[in-house]
């Protein structure tokens, strides 16, 4: 036995204060309790699971070495081992034949996605064309409306009787002004 010098005392525990019991009504309500949870303890590493690993059967035997006869007079124990090749040969076949389809959906996938991708792009230059032709449409607008504008200033006042002639009228009528 330890001398009672020898033993250190321990500090008494804190006291946990005393959780109320919540059931959840719900899957929400099961996924805030959780939520809550985690976040009490910010710090604390989240376990996030990994993806399991997709079951695919054994492989086919390289080698069978009980070959099962044609002959007569098979012991009792032997068609136990037939039934479970069989089974296992059954079950290879049926994974094929899911893996077979995975892949054919997945291509029909890819297919679609690629033709919706190429549909958003033509729909996109489409639009970008009938924007830049609008801008386009626009600034020839705003030019014509400047040449304009540039022609209203470039009334030539030339008062000549009372009359007031723009320089249209001074180079259509070959009207020298200037004296």
């Amino acid at each position: 036995m330890a001398s009672p010098a020898a033993t250190s005392v321990r500090p008494p525990r804190p006291k946990k204060e005393p959780q109320t019991l919540v059931i959840p009504k719900n899957a929400a309500e099961e996924q805030k309790l959780k939520l809550e949870r985690l976040m009490k303890n910010p710090d604390k590493a989240v376990p996030i699971p990994e993806k399991m690993n997709e079951w695919a059967p054994r492989p086919p035997p390289e080698f069978v070495r009980d070959v099962m006869g044609s002959s007569a007079g098979a012991g009792s124990g032997e068609f136990h081992v037939y039934r479970h090749l069989r089974r296992r040969e059954y079950q290879r076949q049926d994974y094929m034949d899911a893996m077979a389809e995975k892949q054919k959906l997945d291509a029909e996938f890819q297919k679609r996605l690629e033709k919706n991708k190429i549909a958003a792009e033509e729909q996109t230059a489409k639009r970008r064309k009938k924007r830049q032709k609008l801008k386009e449409k626009k600034l020839l607008a705003k030019k014509m409306k400047l040449e304009q504008k540039k022609q209203k200033e470039a009334v030539f006042r030339h008062t000549r009787r009372g009359h007031q002639i723009s320089i249209q009228m001074v180079v259509n009528h070959h009207v020298v002004a200037g004296n």
